[in-house]
């Protein structure tokens, strides 16, 4: 055939929009040009495609090949469409099944060797091509065990070009090559090796809190001195959380592969993001100047976002954080491209009293100058604080051990919060909310359930003095109802309140 015609995808954050390549011959200079609005990395895939086939046995036509990416108006990066390109040149004049090349998508990078090369982002594009009608999946063999986990489509893993050309029909020699395997490993069973809620000691309150926080995906903001357990705390915030259902276990892989690290299964863990506190800003959120990589917040989507050491952050990252908390989502905006990432995680924060720790703890002895302290906690803005559903002050253990009764053991506690997080789905059936976080102001001051005045009494109190916004006003209430639920209440009554006024910032009246 003159006119070949197969199909690849290129990506903008998670949303893939499907390319044709088309290739065709002409009687002009021989070369080999590829068009439609390619990078460079695209533009490179020229002498790749050349070498490889020279390498597998399939030699380009001795006339000028033109490559067609189409539509030519979208830009095309990265080298995800190596293989598309290769086979659709090849099969100008070679004796192609063009029914097959025509219903399949093509996915990976080729190496000058002719073997298929891993690349980033072949879960969401999979799933675009799955979306689009496409049945037939070509990836490289060490992508396959990511692509097959989109249900629907029929993955071939293939090792090299030689591979795909005996796919669509062509008599090629099979030589036995290596894969190339994936850059890391795959995430394996160290994740059912959850951190035990039961080994932290001497932390009532912040344990307490900690259930509240899952039991209604709460921002929780922890200060205490170093040692108190801050840390240990938040990394067995996952572990109660409730397990991921398959929509929000494929968006969590499909970011991580995205980011470039490797996914062999679906799983159920919520994810936990931990960002040094060096991290910038652009790190944190996601972006790029070729292409649109999902920062930590858009990886934590669906899991727990944790920030150690907060008054150690630079004080514009922090405040690039209180947007995408509002939202849900992010937009990432550059010259060539626009990127859209979810933002659904749920904030935990870790700081010292002072840069030395020991500002107000009894015992302590601070050496920080007073313009350090106040330097130190600024960095935590008052717009920042305000999103944050509870602040917990944990103070220094005194104790090494406590009887096993009142030890809470992390699969009692994910009991808990499960009953918890039924009891509002209960609630909120038919609203389009699924837990406390979600809900508006308005249906929470106004609503069917809203507290009587004499329950509220104290949250208006606080409202009155200053001690609180109305959006500090509606978190407090957000609280409140998920204090309720674990305590197994339809309504919320007068401790409710307090005790999430308490959680808030300590104010109890």
């Amino acid at each position: 055939m003159s006119v070949s015609r197969t199909w690849s995808v290129v990506l903008t954050g998670l949303a893939g929009d499907l390319v044709e390549v088309e290739a065709d011959l002409s009687n002009q200079v021989p070369g080999f040009s590829i068009i439609g609005l390619a990078d460079k990395a695209v533009g490179e895939a020229q002498q790749r495609v050349h070498n490889a086939c020279a390498n597998s046995d399939l030699p380009l036509p001795r006339r000028h090949v033109t490559v067609n990416l189409s539509p030519a108006n979208l830009p095309k990066r990265g080298t995800g469409l190596d293989v598309a390109v290769a086979i659709a040149a090849v099969a100008t004049e070679l004796g192609v099944d063009g029914a097959s090349l025509a219903s399949t998508v093509h996915l990976g990078e080729l190496g000058l060797d002719g073997r298929l090369r891993p690349v980033p982002g072949i879960l969401p594009a999979v799933v675009a091509a799955a979306r689009a009608g496409f049945e037939h999946i070509v990836v490289p063999e060490a992508n396959a065990a990511e692509a097959r986990l989109v249900a629907g489509v029929s993955v071939h893993g293939c090792v090299s070009l030689r591979d795909v050309a005996r796919l669509h029909g062509l008599d090629v020699a099979h030589v036995e090559q290596e894969p190339v395997p994936m850059a890391g490993s795959a995430v394996g069973d160290d994740e059912a090796q959850v951190p035990e809620l039961a080994d932290v000691i001497g932390q009532r309150d912040a344990v307490e809190a900690l259930l509240v926080a899952a039991a209604g995906r709460h921002h929780l903001l922890m200060s205490g001195p170093p040692g108190a357990g801050k840390t240990m705390l938040a990394r067995r915030l996952p572990g109660i959380l409730p397990e991921l259902d398959d929509e929000a276990a494929l968006q969590v892989a499909a970011l991580r592969s995205l980011s470039g690290l490797p996914v062999s299964a679906l799983h159920r863990t919520p994810p936990f993001e931990a960002p040094h506190h060096t991290a910038s800003a652009a790190s944190l959120i996601g972006g790029g100047t070729r292409a649109a990589a999902p920062g930590a917040i858009a990886r934590a989507s669906g899991g727990v976002l944790f920030l150690d050491e907060a008054g150690e952050f630079g004080g514009h990252t922090l405040n690039a954080l209180r947007q995408p908390l509002e939202r849900g989502s992010i937009e990432i905006h550059r010259a060539g491209f626009r990127a859209s990432f979810p933002t659904r995680f749920q904030l935990i924060m870790a700081t010292n009293p002072c840069p030395c720790g020991n500002y107000g703890v009894p015992g302590g002895a601070c050496v920080c100058p007073s313009l350090a302290i106040r330097r130190y906690l600024g960095k935590l803005s008052g717009p920042l604080i305000d999103r944050v559903d509870m602040e917990v002050q944990l103070p220094r253990v005194a104790v090494t051990t406590v009887p096993d009764a009142e030890r809470l053991t992390t699969a009692a506690a994910r009991k808990l919060v499960a009953e918890a997080r039924v009891r509002a789905r209960r609630r909120l059936a038919g609203t389009g909310w699924a837990t406390n976080s979600d809900v508006t102001g308005d249906w929470l001051r106004g609503g069917p359930l809203a507290p009587e005045p004499a329950v509220r009494a104290p949250l208006d109190t606080a409202l009155r003095r200053g001690a609180l916004t109305i959006r500090g006003y509606d978190r407090v209430l957000r609280v409140a109802w998920s204090v309720a639920d674990l305590a197994g209440r339809e309504r919320l009554t007068r401790e409710d309140i307090g005790r999430a006024l308490f959680l808030k910032r300590g104010v109890t009246r």
